[in-house]
């Protein structure tokens, strides 16, 4: 048996007559920049959120990109952010001309760690944005906490947590912004790419709003340099159909990471993710192969680890017993991803930033340690107990390093 790590034919195959019908429409509309389903989107995405405003946009980047904007946030001004991310993250912050500031994250929950963030704070800083990984979101009552003590913005990354809540209360509606990613694989996907921005100020969505059209509030007049970041109705008319479902996919993803976790408790050699408070909307599972039992595995089966490459080039720690565990479990069949190889501090995109290596340890251990399991919401109950058996099997095995 084949387990892939994400696959969407289960879903368009139960969803193929109204996406079919839903984007035919569009398509004999002739109405595919702006319009009513585009609307229709924004308006249920923003109640899905509990803020009265969302606007859509191209990507989860831009999402990011035009909030910093919004908020005003440009050269000389410092955002602070963790490093254990896809690189969008502070990639959006250098586009605005800011200048990211990474801290560490935690452990146990993956997340920016709000000591080392607040500690980091300097009289530049003007946001913070806490990013909310793998679905699993960040403690907003004390970032908002944080934030209000010192004067600064928020903005939520919530790229790979639509659907996620802190509190009861959904994520993107703690912030001044959160943004959001439609990519397919996340828990809401489009049929390519997509975002959205979410907030409750309406003088700050119409900025945002006229950033993502060229700086335009109304044609022709442009009072800003801005972007051509629009969501175009097919992607909104797919998004409109997958919408009402995400609560019951939400639901369907945080089952398999219980159903992972109790069958899983008692193996060796690995640590599993917490459950961490309600509100999880697992858009990843992703355990850690530490590096002390690769050590001692190594040294039991005889053998010396050899670095991977990502880690010998980036001066991080070897990473050989995760990456040895992600290729026996490919062989039999069960494909695992890395999210994620390199930390953004160490990339060489980043490297002028002069965070070397052990700057950020706990992230760039992580690196080196993450794996991240077969989970979506149409995987069976025999993908997710193949995927037991076959991790349980590895794991007892000596480990053997070429």
């Amino acid at each position: 048996m084949q387990v892939p790590p994400f696959s969407l034919s289960e879903q368009l195959q139960g969803l193929g007559a109204a996406l079919d019908q839903a984007v035919l429409e569009v398509l004999r509309s002739g109405q595919y920049i702006g319009g009513a389903t585009i609307a229709r989107f924004e308006q249920d995405f923003a109640e899905a959120c509990r803020v009265p405003h969302a606007i859509g946009c191209n990507s989860g980047t831009d999402a990011l990109i035009l909030a910093l904007r919004g908020l005003g946030i440009g050269p000389g001004d410092e955002v602070i952010t963790a490093s254990f991310s896809f690189f969008a993250t502070a990639e959006a912050i250098s586009a605005v001309g800011a200048t990211p500031v990474f801290v560490d994250v935690e452990e146990s929950s993956y997340l920016i760690d709000l000591d080392q963030l607040e500690a980091a704070i300097t009289p530049a800083t003007r946001a913070l944005l806490p990013v909310h990984l793998f679905g699993r979101p960040v403690d907003m009552e004390r970032v908002c906490a944080i934030a209000e003590r010192h004067g600064l913005k928020v903005v939520e990354d919530c790229a790979q947590a639509t659907g996620a809540s802190w509190a009861g209360r959904p994520v993107g509606s703690w912030g001044d912004v959160g943004c959001f990613s439609f990519f397919p694989t996340k828990n809401l996907g489009a049929a390519g790419d997509g975002g959205a921005i979410t907030c409750r100020d309406a003088e700050l969505a119409q900025a945002m709003r006229e950033l993502a059209v060229h700086g335009m509030p109304r044609r022709y007049l442009h009072t800003a340099l801005g972007y051509n970041s629009r969501l175009d109705a097919m992607q909104a008319a797919v998004l409109n159909v997958k919408l009402p479902h995400l609560p019951r996919w939400v639901e369907r993803r945080g089952a398999i990471a219980r159903h992972y976790r109790e069958h899983l408790a008692a193996l060796s050699g690995v640590a599993l993710p917490e459950l961490g408070p309600d509100g999880h909307s697992w858009n990843q599972f992703v355990l850690r192969v530490p590096r002390c039992a690769a050590a001692q595995a190594c040294a039991d089966s005889g053998v010396s680890c050899t670095p991977a490459a990502d880690s010998a080039s980036f001066g991080l720690p070897e990473a050989c017993c995760r990456d040895w565990l992600k290729q026996q479990l490919q062989d039999a069949g069960v494909s695992t991803i890395i999210y994620y190889p390199i930390p953004i501090h160490r990339q060489p995109a980043y490297a002028d930033l002069g965070y070397g290596p052990g700057s950020l340890p706990v992230t760039e251990r992580l690196c080196t340690e993450v794996l991240s399991l077969p989970i979506f919401p149409e995987l069976s109950g025999e993908q997710q107990q193949r995927v037991v058996e076959v991790l349980r099997t590895v794991v007892a095995q000596p480990l053997i390093v070429a």
